[in-house]
């Protein structure tokens, strides 16, 4: 059962185990099959994740669009972290030309990873983002995103051609060597992606593997609970706090990451 190792907590499962206030504890929920696919409380916290987005940022749009003034403590934190991620991530990546563009999906990579992150703090609840499956998938839609921008921009053979960057070389030696310099930066530019998306999942892995450990103390304490007991908890409340600091860091640096791809794309060397 999930609940017998204390790792569990970090593995993905087909069950929920929602906390409970008398013993045992918890109470395990089997999550369905949906269209033939098992659902895991991973799948479960991105769609939380995905639904808090779509509540907050949706009448945030609105509510900004109908008022030039924004009225309100919840508009107004929300308001201003979109306002820092367009002002000094977008702007300054990307460039003032274009860059406003690309707020919207900035925005929603910020969120998702930030609320992903949150989860795993909350009793009962795991951060998605600890799962390598779901930081890949992040890392292939910026990867998406860079490799569409730079088409677009300069054309399917113009992009590919722009990687390469200009060879100051003599001409019978520039083919060789510029064949050589495209499968660098292509293989580059795949793995930079690839460190986008372990960066994450080391990060947030290792922190609930950490606080997992940690609170596992009481379980091995025997005779000596009534000491390690509250040491062990203090020490959970301090990493933490810690957790929560990392949880808006990681989604800031790899939402500022990707900012920095796409205008590395955009403008090229």
């Amino acid at each position: 059962m999930p609940q017998e190792n204390p790792l569990s907590h970090v593995v993905d499962h087909p069950t929920l185990d929602l906390p409970f206030w008398k013993a045992p504890y918890s109470v395990e929920i089997e999550l369905p099959h949906v269209l033939g696919f098992q659902m895991t409380r991973l799948m479960v916290m991105e769609l939380i994740a995905a639904v808090a987005i779509a509540a907050i940022l949706i009448p945030l749009a609105r509510h900004a669009s109908r008022n030039f003034v924004t009225r309100g403590r919840f508009f107004n934190i929300f308001e201003a972290i979109v306002m820092f991620l367009r002002d000094q991530v977008a702007r300054p990546a990307i460039g003032d030309h274009g860059a406003d563009a690309y707020v919207p999906y900035l925005g929603t990579l910020f969120f998702f990873i930030l609320f992903c992150n949150l989860m795993g703090l909350i009793p009962g609840g795991a951060s998605a983002t600890g799962n390598l499956n779901v930081t890949a998938a992040l890392a292939v839609s910026t990867l998406a995103v860079v490799v569409g921008s730079g088409m677009r921009e300069m054309g399917v053979a113009g992009f590919f051609v722009g990687i390469v960057p200009h060879l100051d070389v003599p001409g019978w030696i520039k083919p060789a060597l510029w064949g050589l310099m495209f499968v660098i930066e292509l293989l580059g530019l795949l793995i930079k992606h690839f460190v986008l998306a372990m960066r994450l999942f080391a990060n947030m892995l290792a922190g609930h593997i950490v606080l997992t450990v940690v609170l596992s103390f009481v379980l091995m304490a025997g005779k000596w609970i009534a000491v390690v007991a509250p040491v062990s908890i203090a020490g959970v409340v301090a990493l933490s706090l810690l957790e929560l600091f990392v949880a808006f860091l990681q989604a800031y640096i790899f939402t500022f990451l990707s900012a920095l791809f796409i205008g590395l794309v955009l403008h090229p060397h």
